[in-house]
């Protein structure tokens, strides 16, 4: 019913509200309002919120009109979309994305290529099952100086990995993920995976032990994905293929001995430097792009399916159990980065594909045609290089790029795509800007980003813990991450 607002004076907008939230329904009498013209989004909220609508206290809403979120009043956007204010505005209300504060900032030694976390609601904490002990939140780092650090939550390092000279990485680190808590993966440029073990001896000091070598790969492994509950990884390589292995020694193939360290050394040589951690082979190793492979993904629900991105424009679709490409998705731009966000009601996910045309494309991996993008999100100045989803639901997600920045997205934001964009589909905005702490002056003031000096973003991952992003500044940089999807 068209109930007025008792106290509100001047002209009034006939609204209706809507929601996508069954937690949050309005009964059906109570969805047509009448409300002043100058109200706007806070205004908005405190009605939802009163004891006569929802009644639930104070959750911060934002609305949607048209798929565009209401930054205005509501006599504003009237005016600014030529319309009158006879027009029955439906208002579409979702739980507010909170700014992500900065927290922190943990200083490296040389550029910080990729980011993990390990938490209670992390995946690797969820698979280590109640061997995981409350308090025991870890943040991994890996870097272009070939080395990985484990640090507590308070930003002190806890171990470092060893160097290449006694069982490490011989060249620079591009990729790291937790398996559980005592155990981790990495992937670098020297062209090998890495399963470590982990140990602690108290909160302040632990130790990273190399428990298995893997190779295959011909070009730098680049991309690193992991499952814990199955104990396999996902490699993607510079040399256009996807690697499937076993974090098993005793399920992992031997490898390939032309692609050993040793396998071009003298007798005598070898002799003198005789392996002492185990080396193994891939399960599958999948020659599916024609250029660099960027990113692989397990399927969130079915962990027999897997997602691949690369420079050849190309996502497919893989088959672990045989090993085959199933599908092919054609895009416009080579793909540097792949998440797969979980769709609600289950099904196979939404692709958020990284592009070095300075957009993410959304893609749905049910398409066997040249695919059509769902939505295109656009905003950043660079080239979109990592992609998380958010911990708390199945519509956020946050980009990393070399334009120095991290952004926030929400699906539900949608506009049509205007004439300059192509004129076709749908099209995203960033809700929140991270940007580096350390591009800012001491008065709060942003310098222009150089190259070399801190300006390229390589890694963001999205945990209740916090948002953790590392970059060519040398840092890993925590934002609040708990609390950022209101309610």
């Amino acid at each position: 019913m068209d109930e007025p607002m008792a106290d509100a004076p001047g002209p009034q907008v006939k609204v209706t509200f809507t929601t996508t939230e069954t937690d949050l329904q309005l009964p059906e009498t109570k969805r047509q309002l009448l409300v002043p013209a100058d109200i706007r989004r806070y205004g908005l909220s405190r009605i939802l919120n009163s004891e006569s609508m929802l009644d639930t206290g104070s959750i911060p809403f934002d609305f949607l009109i048209n798929g565009s979120f209401l930054r205005t009043s509501l006599q504003d956007y009237l005016t600014a979309n030529g319309l009158s204010l006879e027009t029955n505005l439906t208002l579409q209300y979702v739980r507010s994305l909170i700014p992500p504060v900065y927290e922190a900032s943990f200083e490296h030694d040389d550029w910080v290529s990729a980011v993990d976390v390990l938490s209670a609601t992390s995946p690797a904490g969820r698979w280590s099952g109640d061997s995981f002990q409350n308090g025991q939140d870890r943040i991994l780092s890996a870097s272009y100086d070939g080395l990985l650090r484990i640090w507590n939550a308070s930003g002190q390092v806890i171990t470092t990995s060893p160097s290449g000279s006694h069982g490490g990485h011989t060249a620079s680190i591009k990729a790291a993920k937790f398996l559980t808590n005592t155990q981790l993966a990495s992937a670098g440029m020297d062209r090998t995976v890495r399963v470590w073990k982990y140990t602690e001896t108290d909160a302040f000091s632990g130790e990273l032990k190399p428990t298995l070598e893997l190779y295959g790969h011909a070009g730098s492994v680049d991309s690193l994905e992991v499952d814990g509950s199955s104990r396999r990884l996902l490699t993607a390589s510079a040399d256009g293929a996807i690697g499937f292995w076993s974090t098993s020694k005793a399920s992992a193939p031997e490898p390939d001995a032309s692609l050993l360290p040793n396998a071009h050394t003298s007798k005598r040589r070898r002799l003198a430097t005789s392996v002492t951690v185990a080396q193994r082979g891939p399960l599958f190793l999948m020659p599916v792009h024609t250029a660099p492979a960027t990113a692989a993904v397990f399927d969130p629900r079915d962990r027999t399916v897997a997602y691949s991105a690369s420079q050849d424009h190309t996502v497919r679709t893989l088959d672990l159990t045989t090993g085959s490409v199933v599908t092919t998705l054609a895009t416009s731009h080579p793909l540097l980065s792949l998440c797969a966000i979980p769709r609600a009601g289950g099904g196979s996910p939404l692709l958020a594909a990284g592009t070095s045309a300075r957009h993410i494309t959304m893609l749905d991996p049910r398409a066997n045609t040249a695919a059509t993008s769902v939505m295109t999100l656009r905003g950043h100045g660079n080239k979109v290089v990592s992609i998380a989803a958010s911990p708390d639901n199945d519509y956020s997600l946050v980009s990393a790029s070399h334009d120095g920045t991290c952004r926030i997205w929400d699906l539900r934001s949608v506009r049509p795509a205007t004439k300059d964009e192509g004129g076709m589909g749908s099209v995203s905005e960033p809700v929140y800007v991270i940007e580096r702490e350390s591009l800012k002056t001491e008065k709060g003031a942003k310098k222009r980003p150089v190259a070399g000096e801190g300006c390229k973003v390589f890694s963001v991952v999205w945990d209740r813990l916090g948002i953790f992003s590392g970059g060519e500044d040398k840092k890993v940089q925590v934002n609040s991450g708990r609390d950022v999807v209101a309610g």
